[in-house]
């Protein structure tokens, strides 16, 4: 259910607090609906940070939400948003994430990845304050993590740091850079970068 915004709400993303100041209006309007509920929404950003849309995904029971890839990302990329941002509401008033919420976000970021739409953060909001996923250090960790990445990028990433290690060797023997690319398959600013 794509959520209907003013002029004012429409802004510029510069930081969780901007997003929190808008889904907290929106929280508290659909709060008079199922007000003991969690709520997944998406927002889509342009490629200037502004809100393109706010999205309710789904809505679950009093302690979970589901959240699925295909229903997270299938309007983001119809309405061509260049990133998102996941938001969900903890109708508990509890901001501390939950290991499904981890792992979900953990899930969502290789999502992302794979269609080319990063996931810029993830908000718990309460009615009266919000935990930011980016901001605490989590949304980082959780982007390192291998869980949910498909083996092929894990293999093509191997082999991707094999050759960069294989270039360096090469560049320190004295090899020009037109050789270490035919040996290892790496561009040449790929090598000059090492």
């Amino acid at each position: 259910m794509n959520i209907r915004l003013n002029k004012e709400q429409k802004i510029q993303v510069k930081d969780s607090s901007d997003i929190y100041g808008v889904m907290q209006q929106i929280l508290l309007r659909q709060q008079r609906i199922d007000r003991n509920r969690e709520h997944f929404w998406t927002i889509g950003l342009s490629t200037d940070s502004s809100i393109l849309y706010i999205e309710l995904v789904s809505m679950g029971t009093v302690n979970s939400v589901p959240a699925e890839p295909m229903e997270v990302f299938s309007f983001a990329l119809q309405k061509r948003a260049v990133r998102i941002i996941l938001v969900h509401s903890h109708p508990s008033g509890n901001l501390e994430p939950s290991e499904a919420d981890k792992d979900i976000t953990d899930r969502l970021i290789q999502t992302g990845h794979i269609v080319k739409l990063p996931v810029l953060d993830h908000i718990i909001i309460t009615a009266t304050s919000f935990y930011s996923f980016a901001e605490s250090g989590l949304l980082k960790a959780l982007q390192a993590s291998v869980k949910y990445v498909p083996p092929y990028l894990i293999a093509e990433q191997i082999r991707e740091d094999k050759a960069k290690e294989m270039a360096r060797t090469m560049k320190q023997k004295g090899y020009s850079i037109i050789e270490i690319a035919e040996l290892t398959g790496l561009s040449p600013e790929q090598i000059r970068d090492l």
